[in-house]
C-alpha cells in the first residue's frame, strides 16, 4: 500500500486530540456529476491520507465522525454503500493500523449495524487493543445527546442502587461516564465543507475546544490541509475563561 507524502513540520503548539466532522462527500460527487457513492469512496481515501498524516505529525488522538445516529434517515442504498465502505476500510487498513501500533476505538452504538460489520469492528478492536501508540477513534452510530443521556442514566442508577449523593456529581463524574473517558481532552474540532454547526458531535467535549470550519470538501482534505489546521490552532490563545 502506498504511503502518503510526509506533511510539513508540525507547529510548535500541537493539539493532543483532534476531531473532524467529515462533510462534503455528496457535494464533491455532485460537482463531478458522479453518484454520491463515488464521493464516499473518495472520502475513504481522504481518511487514509489524514490518519497517516496525523500519525506522522505526532497527534495522540484523532476522532472521525463517520456515521451519526441521524444518518439512518438517509436512503437505504446510501446507508448500504456506507456499510460496504466501512468494511472495505477495515479489511484493507487494519493490518497497517496494527503495524503502526494504532489503538482503534469506536464511539457510538455500532452494534446496531449488520452482523458482518459488527464482527469486523469487534475483530479490529480486539487486534489493536494492546497497541500503545496513537488513538484512532471512529464515531459510528454516534450522537452526543444520546451519549449525555446515557451518562445521566448511569449516574441516576448509581444514585438509586449505591446511594450516590447528588452533590458529589460534578463535571469529572459526568466525563467518567462518557465514551471518550480514556481519550485526551479535545483540543481542536474541524468541520469540512463550509458548514458551521456541530451536528450532535462531541457536544460536551467541545466545550473548550477550538473550532475550525473550512470550505474544503472532505475528499479534498489532505495532509496539507491538516497541517494548515494545526498551524491555525497553534496561533490561537486558549484562556479557558481567564485572561
Amino acid at each position: 500500500m502506498a504511503t502518503a507524502a510526509m506533511p510539513r513540520e508540525a507547529p510548535a503548539v500541537l493539539p493532543r486530540h483532534v476531531a473532524i466532522i467529515m462533510d462534503g462527500n455528496g457535494r464533491w460527487a455532485a460537482q463531478r456529476h458522479l453518484p454520491r457513492a463515488a464521493g464516499h469512496r473518495a472520502g475513504v481515501e481522504a481518511v487514509r491520507s489524514v490518519t497517516r498524516a496525523a500519525r506522522a505529525m505526532g497527534l495522540e488522538a484523532l476522532t472521525l465522525y463517520a456515521f451519526s445516529s441521524e444518518n439512518w434517515r438517509r436512503p437505504e442504498d446510501e446507508v448500504g454503500a456506507l456499510m460496504k465502505l466501512l468494511k472495505f476500510f477495515i479489511r484493507n487498513d487494519l493490518a497497517e493500523l496494527v503495524r503502526e501500533n494504532v489503538r482503534l476505538r469506536v464511539l457510538g452504538d455500532y452494534r446496531r449495524f449488520p452482523a458482518d460489520v459488527v464482527e469486523l469492528v469487534d475483530d479490529a478492536l480486539e487486534r489493536t487493543a494492546a497497541n500503545t501508540g496513537p488513538i484512532l477513534a471512529i464515531a459510528l452510530n454516534y450522537g452526543a445527546q444520546a451519549e449525555l443521556v446515557t451518562a445521566a442514566r448511569r449516574l441516576a442508577e448509581r444514585a438509586a442502587r449505591d446511594g450516590l449523593a447528588p452533590e458529589t456529581i460534578d463535571a469529572a463524574a459526568i466525563e467518567a461516564e462518557l465514551e471518550t473517558r480514556d481519550l485526551p481532552p479535545l483540543d481542536l474540532l474541524i468541520r469540512t465543507s463550509g458548514e458551521q454547526r456541530l451536528s450532535n458531535f462531541l457536544l460536551w467535549q467541545a466545550a473548550y475546544a477550538e473550532l475550525l470550519f473550512v470550505d474544503t470538501l472532505w475528499p479534498d482534505f489532505d495532509a496539507a490541509a491538516l497541517a494548515a489546521a494545526l498551524d491555525s490552532f497553534g496561533k490561537r490563545q486558549r484562556r479557558y475563561g481567564g485572561l
